[in-house]
């Protein structure tokens, strides 16, 4: 089935720009204006998009003095900064490609990256991404070069293989007689300009090629759908190495010109949202899932009268939006609405950051509707959307103009969705990726007839609305020959704020069960409020009492399902999942093969 097309506008039509083109057409429009500020020791520091351009061109000429040409590979392995953006873009202006690696990957990781990607130049954060890679130095093939954003405490400055991002700077700043206008026009805009690595839930992670056209494409998409503004100001908190950060806080950054945000690091994350109180702003659902139990634990400490006052206005707020989506709105729903705003939700925003937010988008991953509605219902204007790696963040979104729950939406302009026979989502658009790097057999089998296989399983219905049910090799078939999809199963269970992961189990078995990762925060504050002491997480998921309190919310969770669908026992993990130990996807997804193997004696315990 193929849904409607949004617009009949090719990019084709218009001049491919790249970003560095983009990038010099505001330096020299509006180069006092600000481009991007960076929260370091408390402080805000902000660069012109004067400043921007000269910083990339620094590191461009900086990484061609290295030796690096045409086709060559610039990793760059570090936290959200603007020295990231700067060597990102400064690849591609010498027509290199740079390839992001999140800053929590372990080494092993780091070093198949590095091997796999071929990168003969490598952009670190600091000592500790500097280890990872010495480390594995005489078993990397292409490395020639190591820059270090931050030397301090770095023993090993004199050592040839590394120099300062500075001197690099200071390297790119001595070329004389190269022009940069005239080397970005010559940069094809067919060819690749970074390279996206999956993230690897299911097996080693694979190399998309992502050219200068799907950038441009992307950010053209983006801009028909939110009307960006020059004054928007977002938050760069996801990794620059996820392609939905990538597009956000760089193409649509440049090519539509609003201002960029990079906090102090993530431990930070919550207190410069506040500061920044971004006008647009993407959350994965783990973020939003979080927001919300930080919601639970301050209504905790509130005085009796303003817990009274706040579960008066969010139920009240459910009420209003209930009616929106029915369609049943009253004359005095805006004036119920604005006086909980006086009373409630506008400290609520506040104090989540979303206060001035104009669009808010939940991607990544599927979100339970729940956690959308309470969201609505307080008034941050959150849409679900879809895309991927592979189709440059580019697929579907909800439109504001119809307001639904559960659905990720419709096709976004110059975009086509269908679904295949098997119930697999396929998409089609200038977004499509160029192919896995170095493998031709998987890019066969993932672009056919120029179609994307996206892996996912969904349906849409009579009005257009994507539904997706699951990934593909996700879905669950019970010995009884039931086909189940987990993922529904689990974002019903996290919308407890007691819970952060959940994976149910049951392929090929006689009933369900689940492994369930408690939020510490607020199972420790529950537990605190009820007198239980506790040192540790494993000795906190240890506690009988914890143990029930979950046990409620599974029995809660079973009555939305039918009875093959229900979970007949859960194990609670002993651990905090992280990405480091390989447990999670840099952004936070479950990597159950993963966790299938290192938890198989507490999964057989359920059996």
């Amino acid at each position: 089935m193929n849904s409607e097309v949004g617009s009949e506008m090719n990019v084709k039509e218009n001049e491919i720009i790249n970003l560095p083109a983009k990038l010099l057409e505001h330096s020299q429009k509006r180069p006092k204006d600000v481009a991007m500020r960076h929260k370091k020791f408390g402080i805000w520091r902000e660069f012109t998009w004067e400043q921007y351009l000269e910083k990339v061109r620094s590191a461009a000429f900086g990484f061609h003095e290295l030796g690096v040409r045409e086709g060559d590979k610039i990793a760059i392995h570090s936290e959200n900064r603007p020295e990231w953006v700067f060597a990102d873009i400064g690849a591609q202006t010498i027509g290199s490609v740079s390839v992001g690696i999140y800053p929590t990957s372990p080494a092993p990781e780091v070093e198949y990256l590095l091997n796999h990607s071929e990168a003969s130049v490598l952009v670190v954060e600091d000592e500790e991404q500097l280890d990872k890679a010495l480390e594995a130095w005489d078993r990397l093939e292409k490395l020639q070069k190591i820059v270090v954003i931050e030397p301090r405490g770095v023993k090993e400055l004199d050592d040839p293989r590394i120099i300062t991002f500075q001197e690099l700077l200071d390297l790119g700043d001595l070329v004389v007689g190269k022009s940069f206008e005239e080397m970005i026009k010559s940069i094809p805009s067919s060819e690749t300009a970074i390279i996206v690595y999956t993230s690897g839930t299911t097996g080693p992670p694979k190399g998309a090629m992502i050219t200068h056209e799907n950038l441009r494409f992307a950010a053209i998409t983006w801009g028909l759908v939110y009307e960006y503004r020059q004054d928007d100001e977002v938050l760069s908190y996801l990794p620059l190495c996820h392609v939905a950060e990538r597009v956000i806080s760089v193409a649509n950054a440049v090519y539509h010109g609003y201002v960029v945000n990079f906090g102090e690091d993530t431990n930070s994350f919550m207190e410069d949202l506040r500061e920044v109180q971004p006008t647009f702003f993407l959350g994965v659902p783990r973020v939003w899932e979080k927001m919300l139990a930080a919601i639970q634990i301050r209504s905790n400490d509130a005085t009796w009268l303003k817990r009274i006052l706040f579960n008066f206005w969010i139920k009240k707020g459910g009420l209003i939006l209930q009616r929106r989506l029915t369609n049943k709105s009253t004359f005095v729903d805006p004036i119920l609405f604005r006086i909980g705003w006086l009373f409630v939700f506008r400290s609520l925003k506040k104090r989540i950051g979303m206060m001035r937010v104009r669009e808010a988008l939940s991607g990544a991953a599927p979100i339970a509707p729940q956690v959308l509605e309470f969201l609505m219902s307080v008034g941050v204007p959150v849409r679900e959307g879809y895309g991927m790696t592979e189709n440059t963040a580019v697929a579907t979104i909800v439109p504001t103009d119809e307001l639904i729950l559960g659905s990720v939406g419709k096709p976004l302009p110059l975009s086509e969705v269908r679904i295949a026979e098997d119930g697999e989502i396929l998409t089609r658009s200038e977004g499509t990726f160029n192919g896995y790097f170095k493998n031709p057999e998987a890019t066969k089998e993932t672009i056919i007839d120029g179609w994307l296989h996206t892996g996912d399983i969904g349906q849409i219905d009579e009005l257009g609305h994507l539904w997706i049910t699951d990934r593909k090799k996700d879905i669950i078939i019970t010995a009884g020959g039931k086909n189940l999809s987990p993922s529904e199963i689990e974002n019903r269970i996290k919308v407890s704020p007691y819970v952060r992961e959940a994976m149910v189990i049951g392929d090929r078995r006689k009933y369900l069960t689940a492994l369930i990762g408690i939020e510490s925060d607020t199972v420790g504050d529950w537990a605190t409020r009820q007198g239980i002491p506790y040192t540790t997480y494993e000795d906190l998921s240890s506690k009988v009492e914890v143990n029930d309190l979950v046990s409620t919310i599974i029995n809660e969770a079973n009555k939305d399902f039918a009875q093959v669908e229900t979970i007949k026992y859960f194990k609670l993990l002993p651990i905090e999942l992280d990405h480091e130990d390989g447990q999670l996807t840099a952004t936070q997804k479950v990597k159950r093969s993963t966790l299938t193997e290192q938890f198989t004696e507490l999964i057989e315990s359920m059996y």
